[in-house]
């Protein structure tokens, strides 16, 4: 394989990445990918002397990396606001994100016959939502749920926190698809009796 086509390949790869970044949900995820995919832009277009297109993507890069630092230094502050099945907002809030709530808990529907219901809020802003069901210190979770923008396992963190300082022991859940099995995994829920357990 020659070295024009091997450049060619590196500046297809360089511009994928750059497209792919684009389609993130995560925005840490999108600002890192979107860095690989510049610094590869920036070296196949030194290397083909297309100064414009290096320049470009040198601006990229300091404005990925001073995103994710800023992203990756900030510290989130949550909040909870225990909710009731018929509260209105978390209908709205459950309604605005329906269809990314169907993509991981396929067969929820609405809140009803969930006892314990909370809002994780960031700032004065929802950013998810966790309900279920209690019995002996153990919640039977219904629906974890976080928006895209937020889905780097700190809401997660916070609100089984929260929980275990209200009395909850243990939380039981189903993965309802792969990725929210590996979420569930990440987070230490350990399969026993065909349902996932974490300890609290």
């Amino acid at each position: 394989m020659d070295f024009k086509l091997i450049l060619e390949i590196v500046g297809y790869i360089g511009s994928a990445l750059v497209v792919v970044s684009m389609l993130m949900t995560s925005v840490v995820k999108l600002r890192l990918i979107n860095l690989i995919g510049s610094v590869i832009s920036i070296v196949y277009a030194a290397i083909v002397h297309a100064y414009p297109l290096a320049i470009m993507n040198f601006c990229l890069v300091v404005i990925n990396v001073y995103n994710l630092y800023k992203l990756l230094n900030t510290k989130k502050e949550y909040s909870v606001v225990q909710v009731g099945a018929d509260d209105s907002f978390a209908k709205f809030f459950i309604n605005s994100f329906k269809s990314d709530i169907k993509s991981f808990f396929a067969d929820f529907e609405d809140l009803s016959g969930s006892d314990s219901i909370h809002l994780v809020c960031c700032g004065t802003s929802p950013v998810g939502i966790l309900a279920g069901t209690e019995k002996n210190d153990c919640l039977e979770v219904k629906i974890d749920y976080t928006i895209p923008m937020y889905r780097d396992c700190s809401v997660g963190k916070f609100i089984y926190s929260y929980l275990a300082s209200k009395g909850v022991k243990s939380l039981k859940a189903n993965a309802s698809c792969p990725s929210h099995q590996a979420y569930l995994n990440k987070m230490g829920f350990k399969e026993k009796d065909s349902c996932l357990i974490k300890e609290l």
